[in-house]
């Protein structure tokens, strides 16, 4: 009889846990299938998917890595750079799974985790366009679930990729990036450098004037006196492992063939020099979000701009952050995505 009883107690002890979960944390609801993988072809791999990108030449794999199942919402993560790793939205992880929200990393062709085949006739705009295509069809994404998000050059593969195939979108999130590199220059050079210490200021354009980027001052300079006020607003040496993982990863080669060397602007003839796409942002008609931060290298009050040319836009500032204010400012970031995320998904979003 004592032993039916303790058995009676623990299944009613059991069945009330559920509950609590249920009502308190969708990622732990006893009837979510958000984290079962049992029936997926990538449960071997714990989602991991290298997809085949056929490319004029060869065919070359890239690396994702699906978190979750929603089949309503999907959210693919264009990394940085060019060049950098999706580690940098790692912290995504704390956020997104309690809201059941699906989502893939990914590295684009020639970042740390694909292939590399090291050519640059293939480190165009164009080209990682139709990659992103041929990731969303390997993923079965479609108008039905599918949300782009591209943080800095991310966010330009993403406004590229909506210019073309927007049909294929449910959402577009456009994260700390401007749709004109002439403003953004514009902005660096008038705003941000003068705020620097005057001499370092001098020291840092004498540098770049001399084509001296090679000399480690010049990284020290930029790094101490910049990064941390505007790229990630934490002392160095407390930063995230992800980061300082995602940086240790970047592949210069392509950073440098479309960005160049300077981080206030796209130097020499590097491929990324005159875009802007600032005149067609009118003929996006998916909603979309864009996130701006006070600190940002990417002028906030532009990209504000930016949410009222699109038909559909909503302007997010997080008022704390800088670049990665996924970071710096995550409560304020990961509120007003997951906000965007769900109010599309209901349809209530206007």
């Amino acid at each position: 009889m004592k032993s039916n009883i303790i058995i009676c107690f623990c299944f009613l002890v059991f069945c009330f846990g559920c509950q609590i979960k249920q009502n308190s944390n969708p990622e732990t609801n006893c009837d979510s299938t958000y984290l079962d993988y049992s029936n997926s072809k990538d449960q071997f791999t714990g989602g991991i998917n290298m997809i085949p990108i056929t490319t004029p030449k060869g065919t070359f794999n890239v690396w994702t890595k699906r978190v979750g199942n929603n089949p309503k919402i999907k959210v693919l993560l264009l990394h940085g750079g060019p060049g950098g790793t999706h580690e940098l939205f790692e912290c995504f992880d704390g956020y997104f799974p309690n809201e059941e929200i699906e989502y893939v990393y990914y590295d684009q062709l020639d970042s740390y985790y694909s292939d590399k085949p090291n050519d640059s006739t293939l480190w165009t705009t164009e080209h990682f366009v139709e990659e992103v295509e041929q990731v969303r069809k390997a993923l079965n994404m479609d108008h039905s679930n599918f949300y782009l998000l591209g943080q800095s050059w991310g966010g330009i593969l993403a406004m590229e990729y909506a210019l073309k195939y927007q049909d294929n979108l449910k959402g577009l999130i456009i994260s700390n990036m401007m749709a004109s590199i002439p403003e953004y220059e514009k902005y660096a050079a008038e705003v941000l450098g003068p705020q620097l210490d005057p001499e370092v200021y001098k020291e840092i354009k004498d540098m770049e004037a001399n084509n001296d980027f090679e000399n480690p001052r010049y990284a020290e300079l930029v790094t101490t006196n910049y990064y941390t006020e505007h790229v990630l607003r934490m002392p160095l040496n407390s930063w995230p492992e992800s980061i300082t993982r995602g940086f240790n990863h970047l592949n210069p080669s392509i950073y440098i063939y479309m960005q160049g060397y300077s981080e206030f602007g796209v130097t020499g003839n590097a491929t990324l020099k005159g875009w802007d796409v600032s005149d067609r942002l009118k003929t996006i008609n998916t909603p979309t979000l864009m996130i701006g931060a006070t600190y940002d290298t990417m002028d906030p009050k532009y990209m504000e701009w930016m949410s009222n040319q699109v038909p559909n836009g909503r302007f997010l500032l997080c008022p704390n952050g800088s670049h990665f204010s996924q970071y710096d400012d995550q409560k304020n970031y990961f509120k007003g995505l997951i906000s965007f995320i769900k109010d599309v998904d209901s349809g209530s979003f206007n």
